[in-house]
């Protein structure tokens, strides 16, 4: 895909960001588990945050092919970084969408700026990729709510100020009785689990939170009573888009480490970039990763010409995800040993991958869209 001046534009600040700030920090924050929060703020100065909110609600207004593009160069970086770009993004887009003037100006700028923090509060113990087991509650309390329930696994929970939270406000209702609901995460009954220590992407915080007689205000409900499913749902596509450009950038990086290494490194009197059998694993890295910042972009092509892309969208994500586990895998082999150690890139990007594959919605069930888009519209549809 051709991209215009300013979409090479931001791309390249972008990629300048990562290679100057991201990458020599990356190590270091891997291994410390920290949430690098001064990152954030200046990426919220660059206006890496909300990439495709209007300009008239304060963002950069650009649209999702730019955000794809930063999500694959600051992955390239650290992935965790890009985890929370891609967070922002998702929260953003319900606030644009479904948010009152008064939500999206008590939340948007703060949340693209890192003033605060956000976290997207869906996944519970019997509520992963089956939404519908989702039991966190919220009865009407006078003209507010009571929120009562639990979240597992949820990305900055241990750091976020503000939680948007699916809730269930008809228990007869299945899908038709999910709300959400804006949450102050400082507020009393609010309690915060442990931050978990996770295999990769070890600077983004994940962790739980339990909400006992959180009450509410009215304005606290993010647009119509029982449309929560739908509206999560309506901005999964955006957010497979973003963990697929995450997962080329993890691809990219692995495939420059790789090759760099092979043409520095010597066996048997020659550089192990002259071997066939290693050229093999760097054009197969190079296709695989290609192949999959082509799918990305068609996906976020038709999204942006508001065409049917969930097919696309779920290609990308699946393909993307397979490709970094499998290549961040063979940049590995390339190194040999060395690259099983703590310390070496390849390493950490293999951790960093392997998530990919899970959050967004699972690979086995990316690949259960895909079938099912098949089915209802046909092989070209």
């Amino acid at each position: 895909m051709i991209l215009t001046e300013v979409q090479e534009q931001v791309r390249d600040m972008a990629r300048q960001f990562a290679e100057d700030v991201i990458r020599p920090v990356a190590e270091t924050l891997d291994r410390e588990e920290r949430f690098p929060a001064e990152l954030y703020e200046q990426m919220g100065e660059l206006g890496l945050f909300g990439i495709a909110v209007p300009e008239a609600m304060g963002g950069p207004g650009f649209d999702t092919l730019t955000y794809a593009l930063v999500m694959e160069e600051l992955s390239r970086g650290y992935a965790s970084v890009a985890d929370q770009c891609g967070l922002v993004e998702l929260i953003s887009t319900l606030l644009v969408r479904h948010g009152t003037s008064q939500q999206r100006d008590e939340w948007l700028a703060p949340v693209m700026t890192a003033k605060k923090k956000a976290a997207y509060c869906i996944t519970e113990p019997e509520a992963g990729t089956d939404v519908s087991g989702i039991r966190t509650t919220a009865e009407r309390d006078g003209e507010g709510w009571r929120l009562n329930g639990g979240k597992i696994w949820i990305h900055n929970a241990p750091v976020a100020d503000v939680g948007f939270v699916l809730a269930r406000t008809d228990k007869s209702a299945g899908h038709k009785g999910m709300s959400i609901f804006i949450v102050d995460l400082h507020a009393k009954g609010v309690e915060r689990g442990p931050k978990e220590h996770k295999m990769g992407q070890r600077a983004s915080q994940v962790g739980a939170l339990n909400f006992t007689d959180v009450i509410l205000p009215p304005e606290a409900l993010l647009g119509e009573e029982g449309r929560g499913f739908h509206m999560m749902m309506s901005v999964l596509d955006k957010g497979r888009v973003g963990i697929a450009s995450l997962a080329v950038g993890i691809g990219q990086a692995g495939l420059e480490a790789a090759l760099d290494y092979a043409q520095q490194r010597k066996q048997f009197g020659s550089k192990i970039a002259d071997f066939q059998g290693v050229q093999w694993l760097l054009a197969d890295m190079a296709k695989d990763i290609e192949a999959a910042r082509l799918l990305v972009h068609s996906a976020a092509g038709k999204l942006d010409r508001g065409e049917n892309a969930t097919k696309a969208c779920s290609m990308a994500k699946c393909f993307a995800g397979d490709m970094a586990v499998a290549r961040s895998a063979d940049a590995i082999q390339v190194f040999g040993g060395s690259g099983y150690i703590r310390g070496f890139e390849v390493e950490r990007l293999y951790r960093d991958a392997k998530i990919t594959q899970i959050y967004e919605g699972t690979n086995q069930i990316q690949r259960m869209i895909i079938a099912r888009e098949l089915v209802k519209h046909g092989a070209r549809g």
